[in-house]
């Protein structure tokens, strides 16, 4: 006579690993639609927290599968490991902003120039809901330069326009997008700049002017001549107290993966043969940037150094 022997079932471990799949696969729908969608980082932060707290329930039902499994042999022991392994993202990603929250500076701006922080072309604005973001601390230059003592301006040899150029070409290749800018003036080529303040003739005047002098001045132009840079009164003066010379970009970014917003200013000024360059990083929610700030500020500089090799000055 055979005997059969029935295993008994952990429904917790079943239990626990359609908890920790519906947490995950909620935590991909949240963040793709952050990232590609209308979803808000507010909303963002609000359902990642949510997607944690099935997550949370599923470790120790899981936990009692495995034990079952030990004790009485219990069905449901790779359940209980698919659990674990489901919950593992909903978990971490709260936990590793609760990490970066408590290391990284309670700040929510970097700037190159904390004496002279480059002005924003347009404020930022954004509904902040439960995640509003604070006015600027009066120690926030200090915890600056403790937490991040080599993040500083550039200076470069030659003309804005060179650096112009620059900057917009690296903002491109860091997904930055330009938004604003002021003073754009400043940065355009002197064959551009010709073009504009040159006054067109009027119509029917006679085409005709007096012999040329030398045989050099008889030669035809075949294109676009370079020109002497138009004095300061031929520029659009800037209206918020910026010298002359000063060119400001004003770019909106995300994050690569969660697409947390984040909004920045380069301020380009023009002094003797030198060009300075200084940069300005803001979260655009929340108290704390989670040291994200600085990672855009540097990685813009150290790719801006690498287009202008060679003119970097001290």
């Amino acid at each position: 006579m055979h005997v059969r022997y029935d295993r008994p079932v952990s429904r917790s471990a079943f239990l626990a690993r359609r908890l920790a799949l519906f947490a995950l696969v909620m935590l991909v729908v949240v963040v793709v639609a952050h990232r590609f969608g209308p979803l808000t980082t507010p909303d963002f932060v609000m359902l990642v927290l949510v997607c944690a707290v099935p997550a949370a329930l599923s470790v120790p039902l899981a936990l009692l599968g495995l034990a079952r499994l030990w004790q009485i042999g219990a069905l449901g022991g790779v359940a209980s490991a698919w659990a674990l392994v489901f919950a593992a993202l909903p978990l971490s990603l709260p936990g590793y902003g609760y990490y970066l929250s408590i290391t990284q500076p309670a700040l929510t701006e970097v700037a190159t120039d904390l004496a002279d922080r480059p002005a924003w072309v347009s404020q930022p604005a954004a509904e902040q809901h439960f995640l509003p973001r604070p006015a600027l601390a009066d120690d926030a230059g200090a915890a600056q330069l403790a937490a991040y003592p080599g993040l500083n301006g550039r200076r470069y040899e030659g003309a804005i326009d060179r650096v112009y150029e620059a900057v917009r070409k690296v903002a491109a290749q860091n997904r930055l997008v330009l938004t604003a800018s002021r003073g754009e003036e400043y940065g355009l080529p002197a064959l551009e700049l010709r073009s504009t303040t040159d006054t067109p003739a009027e119509p029917g005047a006679a085409t005709e002017s007096a012999a040329p002098a030398t045989a050099d001045e008889a030669l035809p132009e075949s294109g676009p001549l370079p020109s002497a840079r138009p004095e300061p009164s031929l520029l659009v003066p800037l209206d918020d107290g910026e010298p002359e010379g000063t060119a400001r970009l004003q770019f909106a970014t995300r994050t690569l993966v969660l697409g947390l917003p984040f909004d920045a200013v380069v301020r380009l000024r023009e002094e003797a043969e030198m060009t300075l360059v200084d940069m300005r990083v803001a979260s655009r929610y929340g108290p704390h940037d989670l040291g994200i700030s600085d990672r855009i500020a540097e990685d813009f500089l150290h790719a801006l150094d690498a287009e202008l090799l060679g003119v970097a000055g001290n």
